[in-house]
């Protein structure tokens, strides 16, 4: 059983997922550890700025739910203790993997009495208002930008989709939705397809002017240096 804490300090008690709004819809966002996140953009960017980069990622994330209820989906004690820190519940799953976690997290928001449950990554740091994507009945599917990962998934709680992450999940999960008979939403949208792996995404997100002050000035330096060393 995954271990939930919905309390502002850590106790040794176990509680369930409680339902702390009237709405049906909640999000669900999995998080990885801070500090080994986005380890794929170590040639642009050094430990602790990686840990930051996540960590401000996420915190984005969860505003986008605006009003709706939030948990977070972890198995490591930062995580865990930044979601505190911002009055999110959190779901400990630990040791599980990336699709049970959701699946742990789906079924403990379901149980709560949640009906629609939206799941979002936690590195859209162009991501919008999520409400809007739990007002389709059936499956909604948000893939990344090169039409490969998937960003967020909205489904009924009670479907009995299966989460298939990794390289390629998109085309899983298109027909993973197609199995389960529920209708089927895609939807490609620039704020919910730029999520962060690879110094390209990094570049993209300079680019735009959207990260955070630090890491932008250095990013800046970056891509000037290398336009002068293309002139």
């Amino acid at each position: 059983m995954p271990h939930v804490y919905s309390q502002p300090e850590i106790t040794a008690s176990e509680v369930a997922v409680s339902k702390i709004a009237e709405s049906e819809v909640a999000v669900l966002i999995p998080v990885k550890s801070f500090t080994t996140a986005k380890h794929r953009l170590a040639p642009t960017l050094g430990t602790t700025e990686r840990e930051d980069l996540a960590r401000h990622m996420a915190t984005h994330v969860v505003a986008c739910a605006g009003s709706l209820p939030v948990a977070v989906v972890c198995d490591t004690p930062n995580v865990r203790s930044w979601a505190i820190s911002i009055d999110t519940q959190v779901i400990w799953c630990p040791n599980t993997g990336l699709n049970n976690a959701v699946r742990c997290g789906v079924n403990q928001l379901r149980d709560a009495g949640y009906k629609r449950i939206i799941v979002a990554h936690g590195d859209l740091p162009l991501a919008g208002l999520l409400e809007p994507l739990g007002d389709w009945p059936g499956i909604t599917l948000a893939p990344d930008h090169r039409n490969d990962g998937t960003n967020v998934i909205a489904l009924p709680s009670d479907s009995d989709f299966q989460f298939q992450y990794g390289a390629g999940s998109f085309q899983r999960h298109l027909a993973e939705a197609q199995r389960t008979g529920c209708s089927l939403r895609v939807l490609r949208n620039p704020s919910f397809g730029l999520d962060i792996d690879i110094p390209e995404d990094l570049q993209i997100l300079a680019e735009l002017n959207k990260l955070p002050n630090g890491l932008q000035n250095k990013l800046n330096n970056k891509l000037n240096n290398k336009l002068l060393t293309n002139a």
